[in-house]
């Protein structure tokens, strides 16, 4: 029998979909249903590598582990992942299926509604239960159509939604009215009850807003969620995450700093070392300067390695890093970060942008070549301290030169992975999810002087995500949720 499934659009971006996705996921898996989360479309350079092979959104990755089954490519069947002057790369089923800029994409989707159903009609067939989660805003009817994201996906499967409103921001009231304002009633007709998510305070205080949010829409109301604090130990999928404000730390002792460069991806490769007691991560802005007493600068990945390494070069970072490593200290290069650490980064094909080859910053001696191939796989291996480690690998490009005869890792198959500078105060590795594995995370925390890693990573986000389905169990009716899902 196929799944029942229930879908959840929100009133704007960051309202809190995808949590309230991962926490009813956690949640009916723990009454023994069988559940798929799914996201239509998805826009985000924080992505994660599948059990099949390809890559989908992080957000699905960890609403597919709070619902206790493997991520697949089917879970978010188009993924766009913003670049620079090319647009964005489109990925479909988990693979690379082309460019493009926003016009062109809105004439593509039509052309990719088949994947999508073909992706959830697969999902149906292997569960009880489908969670969907929109994007973006719902009310967004400049770009009604061809969509595929919100409504137009809700009408394509005939499937019930759940709109989340946020009132943490403000103004909650009026965005879901306004909402039912412009939505087109064969649209409207599919909402079956909203949902007003971040509540602080006495719930007693809003239930009049409430009442009025269900008497100017029509709708009933399904749940007024409290602030779930914990929220910023999971991973998060939208960039925007960044600019939310992190709690101060005292007494720490290591410091180690990011620059935050405009195509930044995989940015929760970091989220383990910001759960570290006696470590203080430092995300830095373009306008304000590297730390001096950092005990290790970070380049992330990038989805737009040239156009980022501009940036990085236009805010002075590249000043600061010199800086930095005239003064002995250690610079670790994630993936693109590795990249922009060689002498040259060639894109002969044009990838990125206009073809051409760029200096690199010439910390490590080797030298990159773009590529169309993308290379997307779990890999494990030892680094050469003897640490062991298991992560993902994820990027574009061959790098070659020098310092690959002193690799960071060799890999489970004995492959040298990465490179060191001869002074071994540069380090570069294409391997994602590095701090994630305690043993590994111990390893870099241990040349700090701060001892061993204090927390068990994969622990904590399990008790996270525990506490995340509770949370959302108790102020939604799961009970009625399955009714209204079809």
């Amino acid at each position: 029998m196929p799944a029942r499934t229930l879908m959840f659009q929100g009133t704007g971006s960051d309202v809190g979909k995808s949590l309230i996705v991962a926490g009813l996921s956690r949640a009916f898996a723990s009454r023994g249903i069988t559940v798929r989360p799914f996201k239509p479309q998805n826009m985000s350079n924080n992505a994660a590598v599948t059990a099949d092979g390809g890559e989908i959104g992080r957000a699905q990755a960890l609403q597919a582990r709070a619902a206790g089954t493997p991520p697949t490519v089917h879970m978010n069947p188009v993924l766009l992942k913003p670049q620079s002057d090319v647009g964005a790369q489109v990925v479909v089923q988990g693979r690379v299926f082309g460019n493009a800029k926003a016009a062109a994409y809105q004439q593509m989707k039509r052309d990719l509604l088949p994947r999508v159903i073909e992706s959830y009609e697969k999902l149906r067939g292997e569960a009880d239960l489908i969670l969907v989660e929109g994007a973006g805003s719902a009310a967004e009817i400049n770009l009604r159509e061809n969509d595929i994201a919100n409504m137009g996906f809700a009408r394509a499967a005939d499937v019930p939604v759940a709109l989340i409103g946020d009132i943490d921001r403000g103004g909650v009231i009026a965005s879901l009215v306004g909402t039912k304002a412009v939505l087109a009633p064969d649209d409207a007709a599919h909402v079956v009850g909203f949902i007003v998510n971040r509540f602080r305070g006495d719930p007693a205080l809003f239930a009049a807003g409430m009442e009025r949010i269900a008497q100017e829409t029509g709708w009933p109301a399904l749940g007024l969620i409290p602030y779930f604090a914990d929220a910023r130990l999971l991973p998060a999928e939208d960039a925007l995450a960044l600019e939310q404000g992190r709690p101060v730390k005292t007494g720490t002792r290591a410091r180690i700093a990011v620059p935050l460069l405009p195509h930044i991806a995989n940015f929760d490769d970091f989220d383990p070392l910001d759960a570290e007691p006696d470590v203080e991560v430092l995300r830095v802005r373009p306008g304000a300067a590297l730390p001096g007493d950092a005990d290790l600068i970070v380049l992330p990945g990038s989805k737009a390695t040239i156009a980022d390494l501009a940036a990085l070069r236009s805010a002075g970072f590249d000043i600061d890093l010199a800086a930095h490593h005239r003064r002995g200290g250690l610079i670790l290069g994630l993936c693109g970060g590795f990249q922009m650490l060689g002498r040259t980064i060639a894109d002969p094909d044009g990838i990125e942008g206009v073809p051409g080859t760029v200096e690199g910053l010439g910390l490590i001696d080797v030298a990159t070549t773009l590529t169309a191939e993308k290379r997307l796989e779990p890999v494990r291996g030892a680094s050469n301290d003897g640490a062991p480690f298991s992560g993902y690998a994820m990027h574009m490009g061959v790098t070659a030169g020098p310092d690959c005869r002193r690799p960071f890792a060799r890999l489970a198959d004995g492959t040298p992975e990465g490179a060191v500078s001869a002074d071994g105060r540069a380090i570069g590795t294409y391997v994602h999810g590095l701090f994630a594995d305690d043993r590994q995370r111990a390893a870099w925390l241990a040349r700090f002087a701060c001892g061993s890693a204090a927390i068990a990573y994969d622990d904590l986000i399990e008790r996270t995500l525990d506490s995340l389905g509770a949370h959302v169990a108790a102020h939604l009716d799961l009970d009625r949720l399955l009714t209204l899902a079809r």
